[in-house]
């Protein structure tokens, strides 16, 4: 990707993810372009990779815009990572892969001065604890989920700021891996998935 994109891509993901743009609200690429100082161009090719990764919607007739958080959708991305993310970071705790990125991750939370960095080291924190699974293809789908998990978080940190309890589970899901208990690493992180869920994203929720 030219830097130029890469730039502007990341301007605008961190935007969305600062709530600065909002779920739904419109993209105009002639009026990010001349925010940013860049041509539509960068501007055109940011938005292809951010609806890709699930932050934006794309649609001929309106054009691009934030996507929108409903609760159906949270519920899809969040079940995926029910099914995948313990086991993936319970095998990666087997294989003694997670403490030197993981503990990384923590301070970065801890240091982290807006919703952003918080989301960022949220992501960092959980690809480290199942980036060293063994399986790339599981690595993957999980990678593939980050983004549409930022934006849901940075919704629902908007309304319900949970962010030190998150922090707080971290440390005891990290605590467990380094003492090598594989299958409370399992159990804690899928208790943590579905209580932000349950906060968040309940059943029966319009």
């Amino acid at each position: 990707m030219p830097s130029r994109t890469e730039v502007v891509l990341e301007a605008i993901k961190h935007a969305i993810l600062t709530g600065e743009l909002k779920p739904g609200q419109a993209l105009v690429e002639s009026d990010l372009a001349e925010q940013l100082g860049v041509s539509k161009t960068p501007v055109r090719e940011a938005l292809k990779t951010l609806a890709a990764s699930g932050l934006v919607n794309m649609s001929p007739y309106k054009g691009a815009a934030v996507r929108a958080v409903d609760r159906t959708h949270a519920r899809s991305v969040y079940d995926m990572r029910l099914l995948l993310e313990p086991a993936a970071a319970a095998r990666s705790t087997a294989a003694g892969r997670v403490q030197e990125d993981a503990k990384a991750a923590l301070d970065l939370a801890d240091e982290a001065e807006d919703t952003a960095e918080r989301s960022l080291a949220n992501r960092a924190f959980h690809r480290a604890m199942y980036a060293g699974c063994g399986n790339p293809l599981l690595v993957r789908s999980l990678d593939e989920l980050r983004d549409q998990t930022a934006l849901l978080s940075t919704a629902a940190w908007s309304t319900r700021p949970s962010w030190d309890l998150e922090a707080a589970e971290h440390r005891t899901i990290l605590q467990a891996a380094e003492a090598g208990d594989v299958e409370l690493v399992r159990d804690l992180m899928r208790s943590h998935i579905a209580a932000f869920v349950a906060r968040n994203f309940p059943e029966g929720e319009v």
